[in-house]
């Protein structure tokens, strides 16, 4: 269209951008033909989108008619594949679920329409989801937009591609080991892992079904803070709470998210299991740094046994029944994508992985402990792991209440690392999943980029167990000046607000 201002459409930010659609000053098709212009254009580029959603132009005229308007009227909102769209497939990467379109919108994408949000397309995942690389057999590789050597991270990769590289200005993801967060660190966007049920999963298809001991959550990503902000004011509303009873009808708390009380803020530069590149500690220590000039108080946290939660509650938990349901989801599927170590331990009979793991104790504990983490557990051990998580969760709380602290600012795993690496180093999700085993809600945002001073300073990385996984992330690590580094902000359970607040602070500074 010729009259159309593209640039000027597309540098605007979501709140901008949501003012000027509901005053009226930009037409809503406008905005969606900049947008799909955009997003065409990254698809080619980083190989984001799996599909476009038709029905979407069907939407845009019928909104014209109506013009009821929402929190997110007119806004353009992309969706991860495993989110159920009416009419469109979730394939998760499996060539099994192509053609088997889904029989209704999941509650978020009902509520997303309901507030004038116009869902536009749908964005490429790891085979299964259990990866943070983005890579199927279906739709190929994707690229990170920042540099197209390097994963945009993953499960959501296709989203922090789409949204990192402009092409979507807000997108739904999920998260069950950091499947938002990754993409958003590589992709130098923000994002939202919310407590797990404070918004709706029904119609949201997980990576492993089943199983309780690692919490998944769906959340927002966008290029800002207050984007994320918005997304769940308009999310938490008396239609989500409607349309799915499970969920807590607790409405987005305003008064919590605008204070400007100064916080107490816990923190810690490692977690002693994967070791921090020199960009990541240094993201953490000048986040600090400019905290307390503005007037808040930091604490150190000290973390402790990561190793033990990684392994017994998130290998273990995931895995709990040996891997037998992961198998089953690749049974007559030709690619076994890059889980090929999951793989391999799955089929291995309980005895074989005790032996394994006994052998590979002295020199390789860790390879060791995966191994045992892997075997299928009885009834009985499967009750006795959730109270175990139950108390840690509980320890972990009363270690954050004796400090009285608010929120939590801690390490996130970056720089992008390249693509074919996070298949090879699935231990490095520690600093992720420790808050799904917790179920904390936690964000990103990137606060720096990668200076030639940290690229020197890699060169003494070692890693705390010195085995082949650190060696591969020393390298995984490397020539990555001027990417994006990003800190994770953390806040307990149903606090989104607080954490959102936080990370506001964390961005404005």
């Amino acid at each position: 269209h010729p009259s159309v201002n593209t640039v000027s459409i597309l540098s605007l930010s979501l709140p901008e951008l949501s003012k000027k659609l509901q005053d009226g000053s930009l037409p809503p098709d406008h905005v969606f033909y900049a947008y799909v212009g955009k997003a065409l254009q990254l698809a080619t580029e980083t190989n984001c989108i799996t599909e476009y959603l038709q029905e979407s132009e069907t939407q845009l005229r019928k909104m014209k008619v109506t013009g009821k308007l929402g929190l997110l009227y007119g806004v353009p909102v992309s969706i991860k594949d495993s989110i159920d769209c009416q009419g469109h497939d979730s394939t998760l990467g499996f060539i099994k679920n192509l053609n088997k379109p889904a029989a209704e919108d999941s509650v978020v994408v009902q509520v997303l329409r309901r507030q004038g949000a116009i869902p536009f397309v749908k964005t490429n995942v790891p085979q299964s989801l259990i990866s943070y690389d983005c890579k199927n057999l279906i739709f190929g590789q994707t690229f990170n937009p920042l540099l197209y050597t390097r994963s945009p991270g993953g499960s959501s990769g296709g989203e922090g591609a789409l949204v990192g590289g402009g092409g979507s200005i807000l997108g739904l993801g999920t998260d069950v080991g950091g499947s938002l967060r990754f993409p958003a660190a590589f992709c130098g966007i923000c994002a939202l892992k919310p407590t797990g049920n404070r918004l709706s999963k029904k119609g949201i298809i997980s990576g492993v079904l089943g199983q309780k001991a690692v919490v998944a959550a769906v959340g927002p990503m966008a290029k800002d803070v207050e984007s994320l902000a918005l997304c769940m004011r308009a999310l938490l509303c008396e239609d989500m709470f409607n349309l799915d009873s499970t969920v807590p009808p607790l409405p987005f708390n305003e008064e919590v998210y605008s204070s400007t009380q100064p916080l107490r803020i816990g923190y810690y530069e490692t977690d002693f299991f994967t070791m921090p590149s020199p960009a990541m500690r240094r993201a953490v220590r000048e986040t600090k740094q400019l905290l307390e000039d503005a007037g808040h108080t930091l604490v150190p946290f000290e973390l402790t046994n990561v190793d033990y939660v990684i392994f017994n509650f998130c290998v273990r938990g995931m895995f709990s029944d040996g891997g037998a349901s992961f198998l089953r989801k690749f049974k007559g599927e030709l690619e076994k994508s890059s889980m090929g170590l999951f793989f391999w331990m799955a089929r291995s009979p309980n005895w074989l992985k005790t032996l394994l793991s006994w052998i590979a104790k002295p020199f390789m504990p860790r390879f060791s402990d995966i191994v045992r983490s892997m075997r299928a557990n009885t009834v009985d051990e499967i009750w006795s792991l959730h109270c175990e998580i139950e108390e840690f969760c509980q320890q972990f709380i009363a270690q954050w209440k004796k400090l009285n602290l608010d929120v939590m600012l801690c390490p996130m795993l970056g720089p992008a690392l390249g693509i074919g690496y996070p298949g090879k180093l699935s231990v490095a999700v520690s600093y992720t999943m420790l808050y799904n085993a917790l179920d904390f809600p936690a964000g990103v945002v990137p606060v720096t980029m990668v200076t030639d001073e940290d690229e020197e300073e890699l060169k003494g990385y070692r890693g705390y167990f010195r085995d082949w996984w650190d060696r591969t992330l020393a390298k995984a690590f490397h020539s990555s000046v001027g990417l994006p580094v990003a800190v994770q902000c953390v806040a307990l359970p149903w606090q989104e607000e607080l954490c959102l607040r936080f990370m506001k602070e964390v961005e404005t500074l």
